[in-house]
């Protein structure tokens, strides 16, 4: 089950992503619980997350151009606040 995410790292998550790439729809999912003792599980409740990104910036972008789009707008959360980032990166339109 996921959980709304409504907690500090998601609400800079949404917020780095709204600002860099403007998305017509964004959906940020906190998976942290479904990973609670796992590797990477820090006890924050804030380790895992998935995220649904469509904008325009994407238009004519490979998979990996997208996907570094977003990573480089979550540099330093990604990989050192956040152990995993599920990305799907969609141009308008996409399904």
């Amino acid at each position: 089950m996921t959980a709304p995410a409504t907690g500090p790292i998601a609400q800079e998550i949404t917020a780095r992503l709204t600002q860099a790439l403007a998305p017509s729809r964004l959906e940020v999912v906190n998976d942290s619980a479904r990973h609670r003792g796992h590797a990477g599980d820090d006890g924050s409740g804030e380790s895992h997350f998935s995220v649904v990104v469509e904008s325009e910036a994407f238009v004519g972008l490979s998979r990996l151009a997208r996907q570094r789009l977003v990573n480089e707008a979550l540099r330093g959360l990604a990989g050192e606040r956040v152990h995993a980032l599920a990305i799907r990166a969609l141009a308008p339109g996409e399904a």
